[in-house]
């Protein structure tokens, strides 16, 4: 998925690859998907178990904007 160009499944034009940060506490991380049904956290407002989520890597269309996820541990900072 990385270094194939990608066709858009909407407009059929080029899917360029990106990521969308977390931004937290003055640093930036790769955003991640995590299973299930977000719990409220008083401190952090979300709980969230470290080392559990799948780095997310997106997919952006350069002809129509179109978006597309995927989660992978491909997608981590490297």
């Amino acid at each position: 998925m990385t270094n194939k160009k990608m066709p858009c499944p909407k407009c059929n034009g080029e899917m360029c690859q990106g990521f969308v940060p977390d931004y937290t506490y003055g640093a930036f991380f790769v955003g991640c998907w995590h299973a299930g049904q977000p719990k409220k956290s008083f401190w952090t407002n979300t709980k969230v178990s470290h080392g559990e989520g799948v780095p997310i890597g997106a997919f952006r269309c350069e002809k129509c904007g179109f978006l597309e996820f995927y989660a992978d541990r491909k997608f981590a900072a490297k």
